[in-house]
């Protein structure tokens, strides 16, 4: 045996697994650290697994970096492409949107509702064009409407499609 493994002054070092039992893992790691610290005979420890104090906070912090690097990318402005109306005949032309085109402008819209993404729209009512920054709350595709969040008002909006000239 190496003689300076065997000299350790009357200090031993132990690697276990400790289960306890408690309601919470910050109960458990209190109940843990209550008991290392009342023994006179351990002079010091590490507590290398088990932790769990903190995951919460990380997880925000990981969600809302992601968040901040959807935001910052800059949305490509789009403009909603014009539902035809039931009444009118079909005429083949190459300005008109396609079912695809209309579906993606739809998803891009689900999409920053999803991502909670502050975008800018440019509205054009009763004759009135604003252009205000704002989040997507809702889309009714059925009655072709949306609600917006003015995140400078902190005012709800709420648009029919044909009023919304572009997203940007």
């Amino acid at each position: 045996m190496d003689k300076k493994l065997q000299h350790t002054d009357g200090n031993y070092l132990f690697n276990v697994d400790i289960l306890i039992n408690a309601r919470t893992n910050p109960l458990a790691l209190q109940y843990l650290l209550e008991m290392l610290n009342n023994s006179d005979k351990i002079t010091d420890f590490n507590i290398n697994s088990g932790l769990e104090l903190g995951r919460t906070i990380d997880n925000l912090l990981r969600s809302a970096k992601i968040a901040l690097q959807q935001e910052s990318a800059p949305p490509v402005p789009f403009k909603l492409p014009v539902k035809p109306a039931d009444k009118q005949p079909e005429k083949p032309t190459e300005d008109k949107p396609s079912v695809e085109s209309r579906a993606d402008a739809y998803g891009k819209i689900r999409q920053y509702i999803q991502n909670n993404q502050l975008v800018r729209i440019r509205t054009n009512r009763h004759g009135k064009q604003m252009s205000m920054p704002c989040r997507i709350l809702n889309f009714d595709e059925a009655v072709n409407s949306i609600s917006i969040y003015h995140v400078d008002e902190k005012q709800v909006y709420t648009f029919n499609l044909n009023e919304i000239d572009e997203f940007h």
